[in-house]
């Protein structure tokens, strides 16, 4: 599902115009990468929690030239993990 089906869908629920959707859901994910650009968790009770998490420095392998190593630096990463209902949901088989 993609932003703007889900914007036509709820616009259809609730009878809001699609750009007062569209709007409110442009803001809920600004919100959600300012908050995890100062490294806060953002959670969502019931759907899930975002956070960012560091990947450690490691040594890699150049695919061109395997015999050669490469220093991979530490980096940030953002980080979802669903909730309690939402993984339930999921797991159940179609």
């Amino acid at each position: 599902m993609t932003k703007r089906e889900l914007v036509i869908r709820i616009s259809n629920e609730t009878k809001l115009t699609q750009l007062a959707v569209k709007e409110v859901i442009q803001k809920l994910l600004d919100y959600i990468i300012e908050s995890m650009e100062r490294n806060e968790a953002v959670e969502l009770r019931n759907f899930g929690v975002f956070r960012v998490r560091t990947r450690k420095a490691r040594l890699g392998r150049n695919p061109n030239r395997p015999d050669q190593a490469v220093r991979i630096p530490a980096r940030r990463v953002p980080h979802f993990k669903p909730g309690r209902i939402m993984k339930s949901k999921v797991e159940k088989p179609a």
